[in-house]
């Protein structure tokens, strides 16, 4: 691998990250104060089981790890794009433990997201409530909270605070986006940096320099926001995920380095079973085979073959029995020739 490479897809966790080539001049960033690593960071039992079976399982390409490394060393996003279950958002979990940058930060895009959904989430209604009963803390000597106890960072503005390792986050299916969001992420990602006018109009009315702390996603230790301004310091590892559903923006692509996944060929699946499942060698061939056949005539899910061979291991069923059920578990997921999904 080249010598800037950092991540090297082989699943072993190591400190490869503090090796990590300076940036680029034009993606420098210096944001402040520094912010300490999540406190589980290192510890995957605060992690869902799932994920860390994914991340441990995945299957890398040679293609996949040069361009993971060449994201991490120009600090630019990944675009991932490729069939549904071709590891588009595993990728994510796989070089985050690999690498040690602590629990991704997920962010599901649906039609209705929007930046601020990603940057933070504001409650006014609390806020409100909180400043009614302001009168009564008082005569306790308790002024009550600020503003700042009605905000919580979202995963996009967690992963932009000024850690000193950069965190992971994953943006899953942006393609389902509506049409305005990824010109709205343009300019957070470029600059690494954004503003909360919540925390800056209260700055404003403060001859001194006001520090506010805020929640972020995930943790309930808060974390300092200085005049309202958040600039990160390690740029995160960003994984934007795409079925490949809609174009995106030229201005939006130019600022991302592209993966393109394809569906994995026989070689591929094979490891992908052993890295999943203790299955004999025979039945996992056999499966195998019936999988990329019927591949070959629609859109199928590395899961779907995944699911047969987990469900026809655990029933011990005959070879006719074991056919049929895997034929019924790996049903197109789009209409075929003929119309349906079969």
């Amino acid at each position: 691998m080249p010598h800037w490479s950092v991540y090297t897809g082989n699943s072993e966790p190591h400190e490869g990250i503090d090796r990590l080539p300076e940036p680029p001049p034009w993606r420098a960033f210096d944001g402040e104060p520094v912010v300490p690593p999540p406190r589980d960071a290192d510890d995957e039992a605060a992690v869902s089981p799932d994920r860390v079976h994914r991340a441990r399982s995945y299957v890398a390409t040679p293609e996949s790890v040069e361009l993971v490394n060449a994201a991490l060393v120009l600090r630019r996003p990944l675009l991932v794009t490729g069939p549904p279950g071709t590891g588009k958002s595993s990728l994510a979990y796989a070089v985050a433990r690999e690498l040690g940058l602590g629990p991704v930060l997920r962010w599901n895009i649906t039609s209705r997201s929007t930046l601020a959904d990603g940057l933070y989430q504001y409650d006014p209604l609390s806020r409100l409530y909180a400043a009614r009963q302001a009168a009564w803390r008082e005569r306790d000597g308790d002024a009550g909270g600020g503003v700042e106890d009605h905000l919580r960072l979202g995963p996009l503005g967690t992963a932009l605070l000024p850690y000193e390792r950069p965190r992971a986050l994953l943006v899953d299916e942006i393609d389902k986006s509506d049409l305005d969001l990824p010109n709205d992420l343009l300019n957070v990602l470029e600059e690494g940096q954004y503003e909360i006018p919540e925390l800056m109009r209260a700055a404003r009315h403060s001859a001194e320099e006001v520090t506010a702390g805020v929640l972020a996603d995930g943790s309930d230790d808060p974390v300092a926001v200085t005049r309202g301004r958040v600039r990160c310091r390690a740029f995160p590892f960003v994984v934007l995920t795409s079925n490949g559903e809609r174009e995106f923006p030229p201005a939006f692509l130019r600022r991302c380095v592209r993966l393109k996944l394809r569906r994995p060929g026989r070689e591929q699946l094979t490891e992908i079973v052993r890295a999943h499942l203790d299955t004999p060698p025979g039945e996992a061939e056999h499966l195998i085979d019936r999988f990329l056949t019927r591949a070959a005539g629609g859109e199928l899910a590395t899961d779907q073959l995944l699911n047969a061979l987990y469900l026809t291991g655990v029933a011990g069923l005959d070879a006719d029995s074991r056919d049929a059920l895997a034929e019924r578990l790996m049903p197109y997921l789009g209409a075929t020739a003929d119309g349906d999904g079969f």
